[in-house]
């Protein structure tokens, strides 16, 4: 009796700047993984269709994760032009199946299949087993997710707080949201707290000191803060980081996320040991009678190169019919 063909599948992890792409190998894991600049495809049926060129397969089914919204046929990115319909795209594509998910919950899926070599411990003790776990991470935008066990399962939350209001935890903090809010208006956490956002805080900042401040990339701003090359760069990064810890802080409250708060994002592992040694901790536990509570949390950098593919992954394993 001939043994029908094993279906290929797709998973991928699309952000503002880049789109990641893997197959699923019998095991359910990541392989040949490719990276695509979002800006070189004029759409995503474009890009996945170039994926495909490039592994010489034609999945039939695909779970994608997204940095956007997912509520329903109509997907817009928050950080990039791509829009589109999924069932127009599962037409398009010829696949039998085709599910978006919110790009961190995915990655909040994937925390589960993390290990110690994984993660970077920022603090704290011990994860509490089966507590709510929180997800933030600055990228291109600000990703929020959190991941809950239902019975024997976990669940992935997805969610979009990295547009909450940014507040100020002190008066440096406070004159710069006033800069910003004059310029921009609403003042979210996602305007300081992403990679286009530690730019306009270093801007931010040196028009404050009224100073010429020459534009740079966030990875330049990176690269002279471990430098010490860079004063106003400096000073950037530790606000940045003191600031990210106050919303990652407030997270934790209102998850109350004793299983630990996960960092991920393109920019955390850029700053090496500066993160660990920066305020994050310090202003993530300054929450009054709460001090002692937070404390406890440890926190976690992501160094895992593609796990929101594996969360991508993981969709696949714990949904019927994809």
């Amino acid at each position: 009796m001939t043994m029908p063909p094993t279906p290929i599948r797709l998973v991928a992890d699309i952000g503002g700047t880049n789109a990641r792409f893997a197959l699923l190998d019998q095991a359910g894991m990541p392989t040949q993984i490719h990276v695509l600049t979002c800006i070189d495809y004029p759409d995503i049926g474009a890009a996945i269709y170039a994926y495909m060129t490039m592994v010489g397969e034609q999945p039939t089914a695909a779970v994608i994760a997204i940095a956007t919204p997912v509520t329903g046929d109509r997907i817009a990115m928050t950080n990039h032009h791509w829009s589109f319909s999924v069932q127009a795209l599962k037409d398009e594509l010829g696949f039998t199946s085709l599910v978006f998910i919110n790009d961190f919950a995915a990655l909040a899926l994937s925390l589960p299949a993390l290990t110690s070599k994984d993660l970077v411990q920022i603090g704290g003790g011990y994860a509490v087993p089966n507590e709510p776990i929180g997800v933030i991470g600055p990228g291109t935008g600000l990703g929020v997710a959190s991941l809950v066990k239902s019975g024997s399962f976990w669940q992935a939350l997805a969610g979009e707080g990295g547009h909450v209001t940014l507040a100020a935890a002190n008066d440096v903090e406070a004159e710069i949201i006033a800069a910003l809010r004059h310029r921009i208006g609403h003042v979210s956490a996602e305007c300081i707290l992403s990679g286009p956002g530690l730019v306009l805080l270093r801007e931010t900042i040196g028009l404050l000191r009224n100073e010429v401040v020459e534009p740079i990339t966030p990875k330049e701003i990176a690269q002279r803060t471990l430098a010490g090359s860079d004063a106003l760069c400096h000073e950037a990064v530790t606000v940045f980081c003191a600031m990210l810890g106050t919303v990652a802080g407030n997270l934790a409250l209102t998850l109350g996320a004793r299983g630990g708060i996960y960092l991920g994002g393109g920019i955390l592992p850029q700053l090496g040991t500066f993160f660990a040694q920066s305020p994050f901790r310090t202003r993530f536990e300054e929450k009054g009678r709460f001090a002692s509570y937070l404390a406890a949390i440890p926190c976690y950098v992501i160094h895992a190169e593609t796990p929101a593919l594996i969360g991508a992954s993981r969709y696949f394993e714990c949904c019927e019919g994809v």
